[in-house]
């Protein structure tokens, strides 16, 4: 048995999860380019999947074997409905239910190379209510995640209070695209909180330019204002992690790319299963890029590994 696999047969979460975001609906198609103004262009429809940030996480911690509280506002509507239904086939269940609204949805392009564009309608995920926020149940120690898509939207401001009421707990905090459009007050106080921080690389382009630096020096300079940890993936050439004190590079697992969706989502599902377990960051990483390498080889966002499948994918890595 190679390392990786000793070291995923120790994977026991020992500290509590909750996962604070969006379930939508994915509406995948294949495109052969991108449209462009005043186009009409014929698409392939793949599917139509349960997606969402925080839903492809809860999926992955799930079949890595980490409880979690799924914290996921679902609706009343035909996408809600589908969700709903979907989700408790793979026995999840969300803490906050909507009385009203239905859930948001996007649709999906996928071109040839495997690379995605979202295009994207707000739903409930993005409507936030105190009293959801307040019925939730978060002890000391807990890891906490949330999504870039919720604290850019109009909720953001009292999500962010939300956080900054929590006592003992570390965020983990995906970005995404909307790190360019979270304004600088409020990332402040989410910096404050001292959350880890996990950006692909063009999102690590956004924050550089927020910082005034190049983009190579991003690492050291995130460490010296903000003293938090942060995860740089690199997509097939791995992933960069910088803590307080120390740095590193993962490199990648092999994969065959067919489709990206949810790439970066089942890597955070991964580097948080890893984290709940009392591994160190750079282990997280490694499992994150596991899983990453397996979801990208599959089609669909929501095609996280059992623990034994990515046992069995790695066993000779």
């Amino acid at each position: 048995m190679n390392s990786f696999a000793q070291r995923l047969e120790t994977l026991r979460a020992t500290r509590p999860v909750t996962v604070l975001g969006a379930a939508v609906i994915d509406v995948i198609a294949d495109a052969y380019a991108l449209p462009w103004r005043g186009c009409d262009i014929e698409l392939k429809q793949q599917g139509v999947n349960i997606g969402g940030c925080a839903l492809n996480i809860a999926i992955a911690l799930k079949r890595l074997g980490v409880t979690a509280q799924n914290a996921l506002p679902v609706g009343h509507g035909v996408w809600a409905d589908i969700i709903r239904n979907a989700m408790a086939k793979q026995d999840l269940h969300s803490a906050v239910e909507a009385e009203t609204g239905d859930n948001g949805w996007c649709l999906a392009l996928v071109e040839p190379d495997g690379e995605r564009t979202f295009m994207s309608f707000s739903g409930v995920e993005n409507q936030w209510q105190q009293s959801w926020l307040d019925a939730l149940n978060v002890p000391q120690k807990s890891l906490v995640y949330l999504s870039g898509y919720q604290l850019a939207s109009p909720c953001g401001e009292l999500l962010t209070g939300w956080l900054e009421g929590l006592q003992e707990v570390t965020a983990f905090i995906d970005f995404g695209p909307r790190i360019a459009d979270i304004p600088d007050t409020l990332m402040a106080r989410i910096m404050a909180c001292k959350p880890i921080v996990s950006l692909n690389r063009q999102e690590a382009q956004i924050a550089a330019g927020r910082l005034g630096v190049e983009v190579d020096a991003l690492g050291a300079t995130w460490r010296q204002r903000f003293g938090s940890a942060l995860i740089v993936r690199h997509d097939k050439d791995g992933a960069a992690w910088y803590d307080a004190d120390d740095s590193g590079y993962v490199p990648a697992f092999p994969a065959s790319v067919v489709d990206t969706i949810g790439a970066g989502d089942s890597h955070a599902g991964g580097t948080l299963a890893g984290l709940a377990a009392g591994w160190s960051l750079a282990d997280a990483v490694l499992l994150g890029n596991a899983v990453a390498a397996w979801v990208v080889s599959h089609r669909g966002g929501d095609c996280a590994p059992a623990r034994g499948e990515l046992l069995l994918a790695h066993k000779d890595v």
